[in-house]
């Protein structure tokens, strides 16, 4: 009979112990549910601090070491946005610091080509060189220029109906002697003249510039641009003895060059432009090689007008 009194009397104290636990089981559910929801609204931009409603020392201290970790991540990301800043606001200005005596130190051998015209072919020719490579090294300024602006958030496209055959013929015009002296035919095939694309004018214009510089630096031969529906192909030889095989996953990142040397006269940021200015105007650019590996093709999609 003890033994029953006692086994009776220690059920109430049992299903109060049950009942505790599960309670304070309940609560910590709760917390971590909390704990997750303010984690959340951090991971969307949020700078609240994680705080605990619960005096359990376990959930105190999580909090306080996540609290920790997130104060450090905080430090280190504003840390890398100012030497970011920094970078860009470096480039800019010496970049600018450069174009403006290559302006003038252009200009003057202008000048002297155009005083020269009884000079040796030898004199002429060095000028004509010398000339020659103050145009890349200002393309490559002018690609820096760009490439700082694009990585800026503030970088907006104005985007309008743009008709593609006029724009493209500019390009190709403005760019005829150089690929006069490179010996390269440029052959355009659209399959409607009226072909129009929202984008902005500049943005489609540097697209179209790089496109064939670059395939005037690396290619060789007859450049075939053609209108395939809302798509542009850029297609031509490679010059495979001056340079490796592009590497198709590789291309359109900033300053990759298939050439390890770096002889060509390039910033390795042409490609990279193309594709950031495309998608930010909403469209796309992918690159591949024909199965001989011979032929390089970029193909540039961009909404069309309706």
């Amino acid at each position: 009979m003890p033994a029953q009194l006692i086994q009776e009397a220690s059920k109430p104290v049992f299903l109060f112990f049950l009942i505790a636990l599960l309670f304070r089981q309940i609560r910590t559910d709760a917390e971590l549910r909390a704990l997750c929801r303010q984690l959340e609204e951090i991971t969307r931009g949020s700078q609240i601090e994680l705080c605990a409603k619960s005096r359990q020392p376990r959930l105190l201290a999580l909090c306080q070491t996540l609290n920790c970790l997130l104060k450090q991540q905080r430090s280190q990301q504003l840390k890398y946005e100012k030497a970011q800043n920094q970078l860009k606001q470096n480039i800019t200005s010496l970049a600018h610091d450069i174009r403006t005596p290559l302006t003038g130190a252009a200009g003057y051998v202008q000048l002297a080509l155009e005083w020269m015209q009884d000079g040796t072919g030898k004199q002429q020719r060095y000028l004509q060189t010398a000339l020659g490579r103050m145009g890349e090294l200002g393309d490559m300024l002018e690609e820096l220029f760009l490439y700082t602006k694009l990585t800026s958030e503030d970088f907006a496209p104005g985007i309008c109906d743009i008709q593609v055959l006029p724009l493209l013929s500019d390009c190709l015009v403005s760019m005829y002697q150089e690929m006069e002296e490179k010996g390269m035919a440029p052959k355009v095939d659209f399959a409607s003249e009226s072909f129009c694309v929202k984008a902005d004018e500049e943005c489609l214009r540097r697209i179209f510039h790089n496109l064939i510089r670059n395939a005037l630096l690396h290619g060789t031969g007859e450049l075939v641009i053609r209108q395939e529906e809302n798509r542009l192909v850029f297609e031509n030889r490679i010059c495979v003895s001056q340079a490796g095989t592009p590497d198709m996953e590789q291309v359109f990142d900033r300053f990759y060059k298939a050439d390890a040397a770096r002889r060509q006269g390039s910033s390795g940021l042409g490609l990279f432009i193309v594709r950031e200015l495309a998608e930010k105007m909403g469209g796309s650019v992918r690159a591949e090689m024909d199965d001989c590996r011979e032929r390089f093709r970029v193909l540039l999609e961009l909404k069309e007008c309706r």
